[in-house]
Parts: C-alpha cells; sequence; structure tokens
C-alpha cells in the first residue's frame, strides 16, 4: 500500500523507476490482488499516469481496466477510475489538467463541449490521433466490449454513468461506423442512450446531447431509431427550457443534433412535419425591437435554427415534401416572423443573410407564400415593397458579396415557376407602367445591368433572366421597353442596348452575364430571333468573337457566343430572308468551320465553374470573379448543347425531310387528335345509351309485374264468374222442381239477383280499369319503341335493343290476349244475366208479378240510397285526408321554424358568452393598466416630478366648467 501512495505522491525513496515499470508494477497489482482496495488503488495510479505516459497505460493496462469493468461491477468508484483512465487513453482531446487526488473533488463542468486546444506541432498531433485509433481498434475488437459499456450507462452513479458517456463519444469520434454498427444490434441499445436527455443533472444530460451528435452522423437507421424514440419533443423542451435563441452553449448542442436527425433524411422530416413540430420553431424567431449587442452565441444559435428551416424546405428534398412544409410554415406563421427579421434594423449582417436565403427557400415554387412575400413593405417612409428593397442591396457594390449572393437568390426563388411574378416584374419596365416618383425593381435591374460594376451587371442580367424563364409572354413583352441612353439621341431597345454593350468589350463577367440573359431570352421565341437578327452587326460580331484564338477567359465568351448564334439557327422561323437557317450555317461553315464551331460550344460544360453551378439552385462563390454560371442557364446550355450541335451538321435536304416528317407528324396528330374527338363524342354517346338501356329495362320489369298481378286478377274474376254459374244452375233447378216453395225461392232470387248486380258492376269498374291500364300499356309500348328506333343508331347496344322489343311485343301479345279473355268473361256476365231474368219471369206466377216488381223497386230505391250515402262518405273522407295533409304540412312548417329559431338563440347564447369572456379579458386589461399607471405614477413622484391624480385632474375640470358657466351668465 506504502508502494502505490508513493508512486501517487512522487515522495517513494530510493532511485525513482521508470513509468514503464511503475506501469507493469501496477497492471500486476490489478491482476493479482485479491483486496478490492488495493485494485482501487492501482487503478486510481493508472488514472494519473494515462495522460502522461498514454502508450504505456494503453499497451500494458486495457485488458486489465476491461477486466475490471466486467468483474467489479459492485463497486462504483474502482469503476469510475477504469473508465476515466480508459477514456485518456482513447480521446484525442487535449485537456486541462485536473486535480484527481483522492481527497479532491474535481468541479462538475457547465456545459459538455470539451475546446480541442492547437497543438504547434502537427506531427506530434497526428501520432496522438494515430494512438487513439489503434487504441480504439483494440477496444471494439470484441463488440462484447461496446455493449458492456452501454451496460455500464445504465448505472445512476454518477461516477460510473459520467465517464461512461465520455468514453462513448470518445470511442464514436475515432471509430463512428464501426460503433454505430455494434450500436445498432445491440438490444435496446439506443434507447439507453436517449435516457441520458432524461438524467437530472445537466452535465450528463449535456453530455449525452454530444454522444448522440456522434452517434447519429451519417447513419439513417439510428437517425430513424432516435427520431421515434422521441427525441423530437426531448430536443425542443430543452430548447425551451434554455431559452431558445438567447440559450447557452445547450441549445446549440440540441439545434446540432436536430440538424443531424433531419438533414437528408425523408423519412425524420416526414414525421416532423407531421407531429406538428414546425409550428414550435416560431417562438424561436420573436426578437424584440431592440437588437443591439447580439452576443457571438445567440448569432450561432439563430444560425442554427436558421438552417434548421432550410433543411425542411431544400431543394433537394422531394416536390411534395418540400410544398407540404412550406404550406406549414405559411400558416403558421413562421414564415411572416422571418419575413419580420429581415425587415428588421440592427440585425447581424451574418443573421441577415441567412434570414434572406431562408426566406428563398420557404417560397421557391410556392405560390401563395410567393404572394405572401410580394405583399411585405419595409418600414420606411414611403413603405416600399420588401423586393425592391432588396434589389437596392443587389446592385449596391457596398453590400457584402454574400449578402448581394443572398439577394440574388431570394429573387430567384421568387420567380421560380411564378408566371405571375415575372409579369409584374416585367411590367415595371413597360412605358404604361413607369412611375416617375417610385423606384421600381425594373429600374433597379436596369440600372444594374448598365452600372460600371461588373458583378452588379451579372447580377441584374441573371435575375431578369430569371424573369423570363420558360415564359414566352413576357419575352415577347420585354421586346417592348425602350430606354433613352443620353439627351437628344432616339431610345433604343433593351435588347439593342445589351448587344451594344457586348460589343464595346466590357469584363469577362459583365459578357458573360449579357450573353446568358440574351441565350435565355431568344430560347423558345422565334419573335425574339427575329427582332436579334434584324441588326445587322449582331451576326457579324458573333462571328468575328467566335472566330478569334484568345485566352483562357474568353473561350468562355466564344463558347457562349456560339450558343447564341446555334439559338439563333435553331429557333429561326425564315423570315429574314439575308439570315435564314440554310445562310446561317453556310456563314458557321466559311467563316468558323462546323468543328470549330461545336469545340467552341463545348468548352462551356467543361468549364469547372459551369460543374459547380450546376450542383445546387444557390449562388454560392468563393469570390466575385468565380461567379460567372447560373444554375437555370446550365439547364439550358444541357437541353441546347446537342441539337444545336445537330442543327448545325444538318444539309438542306435533311432540313427539308426533317419539316416534311414534321409536316407529317403534325398531320397525323392532327388525325388523331381528330379521333380522340370523335372516340369521346362516341363515349358520350354510348353512355347515354347505356343509360336509355338502363332505364328500359326498369320499365321492362315494372310491366311485368303489372301483368303478372292482372293475371292473378283475372284468375280471380274467373274463379267469381264459376261460383255465379253454380250458384244460377242450382236457382233454375229448384225453381223447376217446387213450385210451392216459389215464395222462398223467390225471395233467394231476389237476393242473389241484388248481390248479382253488385259483382256484375264492380266487374263493370275493374274492365273500365284495365282499359285504361291497357291504353298506359300502348302509349309505354309506344315510346319505348321509338327510344329503341334512337338507339339503333349508336355504334352499339343493338342486339340488346332488340331483345326488348321482341320482350316488348310478346308483353302486348299477352296483354291483348287478356283483353280478348275480358271481353269473353263481360259477354258470359251478359248471357248469365238475361237467363236470370229469363228464368225469374218463367218461374214467377202472373198474380205476384207487381209484388215483386215492387220489391224489386224497393231494393233498388234502397241500394240507390245506400250508394248516394257511401259516396257522400267518400267525399267526407277525402275532405279530412286533405285537412290532415295541410296541417301536417303546416306542422312540419313550424316545426322548422322552430328548429330555425332555436338554431339562432344557440347562436345568440354562443355570442353573449363571447361577448362576455370579451368583457372580461378588457377588464383585466384596463385593470393591469390601471396598475401600470399607478406604479408609474408612484415612481414619478419618488422621483420628484409632479403628478396630478385624477381626482384633481376632475377637480379642475369642473372648477373650469364652473367658471365658464360664470362667464357666460355675466
Amino acid at each position: 500500500m506504502n508502494f502505490f501512495r508513493g508512486v501517487i505522491s512522487g515522495q517513494a525513496a530510493g532511485p525513482q523507476p521508470s513509468g514503464a515499470e511503475t506501469i507493469q508494477k501496477l497492471c500486476d497489482r490489478v491482476a493479482s490482488s485479491t483486496l478490492l482496495e488495493d485494485r482501487r488503488d492501482a487503478v486510481r495510479a493508472l488514472k494519473s499516469l494515462s495522460k502522461k505516459y498514454r502508450m504505456e497505460v494503453g499497451t500494458q493496462a486495457m485488458d486489465h481496466l476491461i477486466n475490471i469493468l466486467q468483474t467489479d461491477r459492485s463497486d462504483s468508484e474502482i469503476l469510475g477510475y477504469a473508465l476515466d483512465t480508459l477514456y485518456n487513453v482513447i480521446c484525442n482531446d487535449e485537456e486541462e489538467e485536473q486535480d484527481e487526488s483522492e481527497d479532491a473533488v474535481a468541479p462538475l463542468p457547465v456545459s459538455g463541449k470539451h475546446k480541442n486546444v492547437s497543438v504547434p506541432d502537427e506531427n506530434a498531433q497526428k501520432q496522438a490521433d494515430d494512438l487513439g485509433l489503434q487504441f480504439t481498434d483494440t477496444f471494439v475488437q470484441d463488440p462484447e466490449h461496446v455493449t458492456l459499456l452501454l451496460t455500464l450507462l445504465e448505472e445512476f452513479d454518477f461516477h460510473v454513468r459520467w465517464p461512461g458517456v465520455k468514453l462513448l463519444t470518445a470511442l464514436l469520434k475515432n471509430q463512428g461506423p464501426q460503433i454505430q454498427g455494434i450500436i445498432l444490434v445491440s438490444p435496446m441499445g439506443v434507447s439507453r442512450l436517449m435516457d441520458l436527455l432524461a438524467d437530472s443533472r445537466e452535465v450528463i444530460r449535456n453530455d449525452g446531447l454530444l454522444l448522440l451528435q456522434q452517434l447519429t452522423k451519417g447513419n439513417a437507421a439510428i437517425q430513424k431509431i432516435v427520431a421515434f424514440e422521441n427525441a423530437f419533443e426531448r430536443l425542443l423542451d430543452i430548447i425551451t427550457e434554455e431559452g431558445s435563441s438567447d440559450g447557452g452553449i445547450v441549445v446549440e448542442d440540441c439545434l446540432l443534433l436536430l440538424l443531424n436527425l433531419l438533414k437528408n433524411n425523408s423519412s425524420n422530416q416526414n414525421f416532423f412535419k407531421e407531429g406538428s413540430y414546425i409550428q414550435r420553431m416560431k417562438p424561436w424567431f420573436e426578437v424584440g425591437d431592440d437588437n443591439s449587442g447580439w452576443s457571438a452565441q445567440k448569432v450561432t444559435n439563430l444560425h442554427l435554427m436558421l438552417q434548421l428551416v432550410r433543411v425542411m424546405v431544400s431543394p433537394v428534398n422531394s416536390p411534395g415534401a418540400t410544398a407540404s412544409c412550406q404550406k406549414s410554415m405559411f400558416q403558421c406563421g413562421l414564415l411572416q416572423q422571418l419575413c419580420t427579421i429581415l425587415m428588421a434594423t440592427g440585425v447581424p449582417a451574418d443573421i441577415l443573410t441567412e434570414t434572406i436565403n431562408t426566406v428563398s427557400e420557404v417560397i421557391r415554387g410556392s405560390q401563395v407564400n410567393q404572394d405572401y412575400f410580394a405583399s411585405v413593405n419595409a418600414p420606411s417612409n414611403p413603405p416600399r415593397p420588401a423586393i425592391v428593397v432588396l434589389l437596392m442591396s443587389m446592385v449596391n457594390e457596398r453590400q457584402p458579396f454574400v449578402l448581394r449572393c443572398a439577394v440574388l437568390y431570394c429573387f430567384q426563388c421568387f420567380l421560380y415557376k411564378n408566371q405571375k411574378g415575372q409579369g409584374e416584374i416585367v411590367a415595371t419596365l413597360l412605358p404604361s407602367t413607369i412611375d416617375a416618383n417610385s423606384i421600381s425593381a425594373g429600374q433597379l435591374l436596369c440600372g444594374g445591368l448598365f452600372s460600371a460594376d461588373s458583378l452588379s451587371n451579372w447580377c441584374a442580367a441573371v435575375a431578369l433572366a430569371h424573369a423570363l424563364q420558360d415564359n414566352l409572354t413576357q419575352k415577347e413583352q420585354l421586346l417592348r421597353v425602350q430606354l433613352a441612353t443620353s439627351l437628344g439621341k432616339p431610345p433604343v431597345s433593351l435588347l439593342q442596348q445589351c448587344t451594344n454593350i457586348l460589343s464595346q468589350g466590357s469584363k469577362v463577367q459583365t459578357r458573360v452575364g449579357l450573353l446568358m440573359l440574351l441565350c435565355t431570352w431568344i430560347s423558345n421565341c422565334p419573335i425574339a430571333v427575329t427582332h436579334f437578327l434584324h441588326n445587322q452587326e449582331n451576326v457579324p460580331f458573333l462571328t468575328a468573337q467566335i472566330s478569334e484564338n484568345l485566352g483562357e477567359d474568353e473561350r468562355l465568351v466564344q463558347g457562349l457566343c456560339a450558343l447564341l448564334l446555334g439559338i439563333c439557327i435553331y429557333y429561326n422561323d425564315n423570315s429574314l430572308e439575308n439570315y435564314t437557317k440554310e445562310k446561317l450555317k453556310q456563314l458557321i461553315e466559311k467563316r468558323i468551320g462546323k468543328e470549330n464551331f461545336v469545340e467552341k460550344l463545348c468548352f462551356i460544360t467543361k468549364h469547372e465553374l459551369y460543374s459547380r453551378a450546376a450542383q445546387k439552385p444557390q449562388p454560392v462563390f468563393p469570390s466575385p470573379e468565380q461567379m460567372l454560371f447560373d444554375h437555370e442557364f446550365t439547364k439550358l446550355v444541357k437541353e441546347l448543347e446537342g441539337v444545336i450541335t445537330k442543327a448545325v451538321h444538318k444539309s438542306s435536304e435533311e432540313e427539308k425531310k426533317e419539316e416534311e416528317v414534321k409536316k407529317t407528324l403534325e398531320q397525323h396528330d392532327n388525325i388523331v387528335t381528330q379521333y380522340k374527338e370523335l372516340i369521346r363524342e362516341q363515349d358520350a354517346q354510348l353512355q347515354e345509351l347505356k343509360e336509355q338501356v338502363a332505364c328500359m329495362t326498369s320499365q321492362n320489369e315494372q310491366l311485368q309485374a303489372t301483368i303478372t298481378q292482372q293475371q292473378s286478377q283475372i284468375l280471380q274474376h274467373k274463379d267469381q264468374y264459376n261460383i255465379l254459374k253454380l250458384k244460377l244452375a242450382k236457382e233454375n233447378q229448384g225453381q223447376s222442381n217446387s213450385q210451392g216453395d216459389g215464395s222462398q225461392v223467390n225471395g233467394l232470387q231476389t237476393e242473389e239477383l241484388t248481390q248479382l248486380r253488385e259483382e256484375v258492376e264492380e266487374l263493370r269498374k275493374q274492365h273500365s280499369l284495365l282499359q285504361t291500364q291497357l291504353g298506359d300499356k300502348d302509349a309505354l309500348i309506344s315510346s319505348l319503341k321509338s327510344g329503341a328506333a334512337q338507339t339503333a343508331e349508336g355504334p352499339a347496344g343493338g342486339s340488346d335493343d332488340t331483345e326488348l322489343l321482341q320482350e316488348l311485343e310478346a308483353l302486348r301479345s299477352q296483354v291483348q290476349s287478356q283483353s280478348t279473355e275480358i271481353g269473353q268473361l263481360k259477354m258470359e256476365r251478359q248471357d248469365l244475366l238475361r237467363r236470370a231474368e229469363v228464368g225469374c219471369s218463367d218461374t214467377l206466377p202472373s198474380s205476384d208479378s207487381s209484388l215483386d216488381a215492387a220489391k224489386m223497386a224497393e231494393l233498388e230505391s234502397r241500394l240507390g240510397a245506400q250508394t248516394s250515402e257511401m259516396e257522400r262518405l267518400k267525399a267526407e273522407v277525402k275532405n279530412l285526408s286533405e285537412s290532415r295533409a295541410e296541417l301536417e304540412k303546416r306542422l312540419d312548417s313550424t316545426t322548422s321554424t322552430v328548429a330555425i329559431l332555436q338554431t339562432e338563440k344557440e347562436k345568440l347564447q354562443t355570442d353573449v358568452q363571447e361577448s362576455k369572456k370579451e368583457q372580461d379579458d378588457l377588464l383585466m386589461l384596463l385593470a393591469d393598466q390601471d396598475q401600470k399607471i399607478t406604479n408609474l405614477k408612484k415612481r414619478l413622484k419618488e422621483l420628484g416630478e409632479t403628478v396630478e391624480d385624477e381626482d384633481d385632474l376632475d377637480t379642475r375640470d369642473q372648477t373650469d366648467d364652473d367658471d365658464e358657466e360664470d362667464e357666460d351668465e355675466d
């Protein structure tokens, strides 16, 4: 034990052993000691030597330290010493020496950030880095060591958990992908690390943020797991707790972790948007009116917050996801808040630049956001549109270069897929819309286009080109723009002025910008090509430029001139006799040579700056001199390079053949279009016929149901007629057999005769009803025939219509047969009546004929009275039914009125409640205001100021009023 104390305190007697020997003895002690206290002292001694003798401790003690982690899990102190020793051996960051003595307690740092100390000797630093990688490889040779370390992170003891977090962070820095793979396959590995954010000890939570930053670098799978472990919610809560943009370095760490989770990860971006976390970003940008004295940390935090917004709406994201995020940012007011920062005063230049870039990508391609941005005004007197204020900065050569690039990007994003905005910008250049009393965007662009600053020339040319991008109407409108060059000279067109400046041999950057503008302007616009060729000096100037042998920078200008001349050939409508396609190609062959022309044209795409500009839409250049190409222009070059090369190499015969092929294709297209229209018409007709067939089918089913019903009625009538026949036969037989029972028989015959007449009357009514139904069926069959005739003219459905007609004819024949049968039944009824009357006259004696006639008359009169009574009752029932229907209608109307009144009552009650709530809020506000006024008066009185109370003011007002009244009386 004394030996270890001597090693630690440096007071051992006798000759001092070397560091390697001491470390070897300590390692032997760790491996062989049975007492926990001895092992603990040995590990503490190794920890104290691990920084000075990093190589020796790492090579000799690593296995022993790992064994301590596995075997001495019960003692947190020895675990902490072992983890600290491993961290000192593996970590490459230089740290300040801390008092690690046994009795001293090291102060806890507020933040987990570790500052790197610059090392003058680069070779020594490189050797240290290599040493850390070597020991990291040794540690992770067995993946179980990393799993063991994850298990130790579950320990709540501070002296175990904090060193474990630092050690795992160092391992991730040295061998990130390998450690990430081990953690990814470890059960609950990521979840254990996410628990660090919930630790109540800030130092562990803050170092846990650094650990998660290293863990999520470049690994989409881990990023998704971390996001779904509720990381967004926890990080946003920490940012809010720490003070948002006014917070410290912890906020910066949280923002860096959020950037790791969201950048180039569409799944996490969608999860962030769907979780309504975009709305929680708005309070970050609520800066006050006093923007003086921004701290460096606040600038860093706000810069990262703006980058986080840009990640969600980056042009490299999918268009659908970007549009959805842009919509959410507008709806929650985030875009409005960014525009407020944009127009605020006192904002640092780098924050203003990044805000402009952020607003640019939030409005890019979103019509709603672009319209809102067009309506934003700067707080100036008089108010000016934000676009005009930004363009003033872009064409001002005293502004920082990065700020001018950001304004150009903002203007490009405002015009991206925004034909309405393009029209508004071009309209400010037209003579009918120019306002002499105000500065417009068009005036600023023209001023920048023709200024002495080459960067302003380039920016204005590119901005104006974006106002013409994919918009044929605005290209033609811009031809109307006239410029007054000097007093006493007639105005010239904007197109002519651009070519004049081009021919004067200005700076390369200016000429490149003007050539890009001209190429964008006349491409896909034959009218603009004609205007360009109409100037007799343009074509000779272009051919002279292309044919010369000049330096590297001039070769780029030559390539752009070749592109401009090629556009004049490809989009030439041959309206100018001197500059037709064929004559221009002959001119190229004679003056330049086709191969030389194509070589100069292809030089554009081989330029280094062309490749850089083609990567992303934002114009990012290290210096103003390298600002030569625009992203959208690179797309145009890529599109036109091949077709111009083919157009130059084609002969006149090939041109004619190609034109003939085009005409033939156009004719074919016209024919195809006509057939498509015909097919659409036939489809519409077919749909109508199908609807008619469906209607006929339903009518057919109804007719079949009616026929079935009539058949059943006919069967019932037949049965009734058969019963009547049997009754009459029995009566006749009974009258012939017995004369003595004449009176009884006569009575029965009279009663049955009355019943028979009633049944006959009922049959007559049914017969008339059947006749009416038969007439309706005939009319329906006629209409079906006419419909079937129209349907037969269509391209399809003829067979179905024929079958329907056949079915209808069969139904009609069936109805006719039923009508014939009804006629036969009617004849039989009349025969039965006649036979009944004859039988009565034959059987009755003459003496009783008058009596029977009287009875018959009496019965008929009674029958007539009953019939009239029944008719009267039916009329009363009808009137009552009508009255009931009218009452029901009135009841329904009253019910609807009551419902409307009830709705209005509820609405009025809601309004009253809202008014009460607003009144309460106003009373609260008034109370607060009164309290503030009282406090201010107290403060003023304390400061010695004279303050009049409201009672004094009321008394004075009353006194003044009394004096005025006295004067009026006098």
